[in-house]
């Protein structure tokens, strides 16, 4: 290699097993041959160092080449260093792309980036995000004119053929600045259907139930089938509502989801067709900034069979959503929105991310991402929150790494 006059990039990458020292006696050594450095990135898989460091240089290549191949040699690493042409551009990723599965197969990685491939798209790195509950990968890629719709339609493609359910949002600002998220309760916040609940007090659980899942399934308009529900209730003690509250049980994750979504700065709401009386003592225990959630009249300490107030039902949820984010002064690009059955459409598709949880067909069809497992926290995987970050939070507040899903 000769020596240049102007400035040319080489990009350095160091590999061999990890050790304590190498990234500063690599960085001792550039210093020495003063070149400028552009882009670092270092990855550790199973105790195996990947570094790279991008960096310019107008100085003698043969002498740069050689003062790192000797240090890093003493370390035990191998190097190689390759040119990039003069006055190439480093262009930020278009998108993040993120892979969930229990596990991710190797033929369904392949289908993924195949289809990545033929949109015309390059991937620039891949991260894990998770271990447990589920296998998470993060794929920075860059695409070019194709656009959101066919890459989501493609990748959709993929999804349908192989158990992994994959999440695609625009990078950079546009996916970091969200910061009000709201989750439907029934069946995604907590398991089971409240109104069930109630109505087993009753002794007719059976025909609501039936109602209920016709309801979600979009086949029942939702407020004419929830004053028919609701009339089942008529004539029990108000009582019975303190007794279901306590007995919910939350989905695997959700005390971990909230938890870790208030310590990053979400502000966290519930927006239900179900009830505020059995809603709110859940709401305040877990932390929840905002409710909107149908009232069950009372009188006399008896449920009269009736709902007071404006009902909540689909597009109440999305007029609930709206006026949290306002209350909150977030645009509505950066709210989430999270739920299971048709009366989530409206609230979904005018959130920026809609996600559709264990979700019945209709929500999935508009859905911007699915989730198929029953794990809540794989929320935070999509919003690109890693399950060691979950954990070394959980650590720095007292808590115990490993600790069972809650």
């Amino acid at each position: 290699m000769e020596l240049i006059d102007s400035k040319r990039t080489v990009l350095i990458t160091v590999s061999g097993p990890d050790k304590p020292g190498v990234t500063s006696s690599l960085m001792g050594t550039l210093s020495s041959v003063g070149v400028d450095l552009l882009d670092v990135e270092q990855v550790v898989i199973h105790n195996h160092l990947t570094l790279g460091v991008l960096v310019a240089t107008a100085g003698d290549l043969d002498d740069l080449q050689e003062a790192v191949s000797i240090q890093m040699d003493q370390r035990g690493m191998q190097v190689e260093i390759n040119l990039d042409p003069p006055g190439k551009a480093l262009a930020p990723s278009t998108h993040a792309v993120v892979l969930l599965g229990r596990p991710i197969s190797a033929l369904a990685f392949k289908a993924v980036a195949g289809e990545l491939h033929s949109c015309g798209a390059n991937i620039d790195s891949i991260r894990g995000i998770a271990d447990y509950p589920l296998t998470g990968l993060e794929l920075m890629i860059t695409v070019g004119s194709s656009g959101d719709a066919l890459l989501r339609e493609c990748l959709g493609a993929v999804a349908a053929k192989h158990p992994i359910n994959i999440s695609v949002e625009r990078s950079g600002l546009a996916r970091r600045a969200k910061r009000v998220i709201v989750f439907d309760v029934d069946s995604t916040l907590i398991q089971g259907e409240v109104i069930e609940m109630l109505a087993a007090k009753a002794g007719r659980e059976a025909e609501v139930a039936a109602v209920t899942e016709a309801a979600m399934r979009g086949e029942l308009d939702f407020a004419d089938s929830l004053h028919e529900r609701v009339k089942a209730l008529a004539g029990l003690d108000e009582d019975v509502i303190a007794n279901v509250a306590a007995s919910l049980e939350l989905t695997p994750g959700a005390r971990t989801t909230i938890r870790t979504l208030n310590r990053l700065g979400y502000h966290c709401g519930l927006v239900s067709g179900g009830f505020r009386q059995v809603i709110e003592p859940l709401a305040e225990e877990l932390g929840i900034d905002f409710v909107r959630a149908n009232t069950l009249e009372i009188v006399d300490g008896k449920l009269t069979g009736r709902v007071i107030g404006e009902v909540v039902d689909r597009p109440g949820k999305a007029r609930a959503l709206a006026a949290f984010a306002e209350e909150r002064g977030v645009p509505m690009e950066q709210t989430v929105a999270v739920g299971d059955g048709a009366n989530d459409i409206d609230m979904l598709t005018a959130a920026g991310l809609g996600i559709a949880f264990n979700a019945k067909p209709a929500l999935r069809e508009v859905a911007d991402t699915t989730l198929d497992y029953p794990y809540l926290d794989a929320v935070l995987f999509m919003l690109g929150v890693t399950r060691e970050e979950v954990e070394a939070a959980d650590s720095a507040d007292g808590g115990i790494r490993r600790v069972p899903i809650d």
